[in-house]
């Protein structure tokens, strides 16, 4: 399964859009105003499926994830030099990012691949491609891609 992930171009708070391989939106993602990144992902239907949460006041970034109210994991910036590394605590999945920090692939800890992230070059806005092996790991993919969006925004503010 295929999800293209695309930040709108005009918003006051991070606002993304997220379609199927048939333009067909997805998902929906809205910014809350709050400490830290606060993102809101609605379904088609406009029901909340899922949150994002920056928490703050931690020496290195760190995003707590909700399914509904539900806490299920959390993704953390950790010190590396050179490429960009995250821990993930979720189903023991792992990630591994590229030096230029446009690639990411998410694997479970035995080495099969969830999903391959791809940042497209050269469109007014964040852009990335999602391949993801199953469909129902689409919106904990989601998550964590939006949690490392929101870092890299975070830190390039600084």
């Amino acid at each position: 399964m295929k999800l293209l992930f695309r930040q709108r171009f005009f918003s006051w708070f991070d606002s993304y859009d997220i379609y199927d391989e048939n333009e067909n939106t997805v998902y929906t993602v809205k910014g809350q105003l709050s400490w830290g990144h606060c993102l809101k992902i609605y379904d088609v239907a406009g029901r909340e499926v899922g949150t994002v949460k920056e928490r703050v006041f931690t020496f290195l970034p760190k995003f707590e994830l909700y399914e509904g109210p539900q806490y299920i994991g959390c993704l953390s910036k950790e010190f590396s030099f050179l490429k960009p590394c995250y821990n993930i605590d979720f189903n023991g999945w792992e990630i591994q990012g590229s030096f230029m920090e446009w690639d990411y692939t998410i694997a479970t800890s035995d080495g099969r691949k969830v999903a391959v992230i791809s940042k497209e070059l050269f469109h007014m806005t964040d852009t990335y491609i999602l391949d993801i092996a199953d469909p129902k790991d689409a919106l904990h993919v989601l998550m964590f891609v939006l949690a490392i969006d929101a870092e890299k925004c975070s830190r390039n503010r600084h």
